[in-house]
């Protein structure tokens, strides 16, 4: 590993990869190969996983896709679909075919998710054990995106849903909260944590079976300092990979002290 800047100064500290907790989930929504690269010179000890956001990555070059899929993977990173192209697939019944493609073009994990189209629970823990049986890392997600359809889901019901994906294989259980962080889940229309939800999916759950997608730093900084600085975090921007960091390691003023 390569020497830090400003050594001096002591820091918290973090579990290192490959690890199965305090995850960090990055969102490329298309990033050029250049920009990946610059990416992983700066930041990939602190990346575990790169999601090929919703269905960005089909408008893109197959050959310049897969060679970011390679050096992610090459920097100890697991790489996912949007779960968006996943229920595209399963809408147009070319699953099979979807997961034979993620398998060959070098991914290796994949997202389940069932946000805009509906998955019996059946279906959903078949199709989990399968990738499984394929050899992905499976992380599920829970919760809707229309945002007066996710308000009817009860926090039991999302409980019970993140266990049965367990059951069936999941790595992980994604809590959905979009890209935006606003009306869906764990977060107000404002982006503000409902504090009782959060302490009860975790309760029920288990920390380090969820992982709470958290785009905007309040939300990162209120789940660091009341959860933990080991809490798996997903939706990250790229340019925030590093200030995330900071706030696990009290390097940032919102945790300094506080850890």
């Amino acid at each position: 590993m390569k020497r830090k800047a400003f050594g001096i100064i002591d820091i918290a500290n973090r579990t290192e990869k490959t690890r199965d907790i305090g995850l960090t989930m990055v969102l490329d929504k298309g990033l050029g190969y250049r920009a990946a690269q610059d990416l992983m010179e700066y930041a990939s000890e602190y990346i575990d996983i790169i999601k090929l956001g919703w269905g960005t990555h089909r408008l893109c070059s197959e050959e310049v896709v897969r060679r970011k899929i390679q050096l992610y993977t090459d920097n100890s990173i697991l790489v996912s679909n949007g779960g968006t192209l996943f229920e595209i697939a399963y809408l147009q019944r070319k699953i099979d075919d979807f997961f034979e493609y993620a398998h060959q073009i070098g991914l290796s994990s994949v997202e389940i998710s069932d946000g805009s189209i509906r998955i019996s629970r059946e279906a959903r823990s078949e199709i989990i054990r399968k990738c499984k049986n394929m050899g992905f890392e499976v992380f599920t997600e829970v919760g809707k995106k229309d945002p007066l359809e996710d308000a009817r889901l009860t926090i039991d019901y999302r409980i019970e849903e993140a266990k049965r994906d367990l059951d069936a294989g999941a790595t992980k259980v994604i809590m959905e909260a979009r890209e935006s962080g606003k009306g869906i889940g764990v977060y107000d229309k404002e982006g503000k944590i409902k504090e009782e939800m959060v302490k009860k999916l975790t309760e029920g759950i288990g920390l380090r079976n969820i992982m709470f997608e958290a785009p905007e730093k309040s939300q990162q900084a209120y789940l660091i300092l009341n959860l933990s600085p080991e809490v798996n975090l997903g939706n990250i921007k790229p340019e925030d990979v590093i200030p995330l960091e900071t706030l696990r390691r009290g390097l940032r003023g919102d945790t300094l002290g506080r850890l």
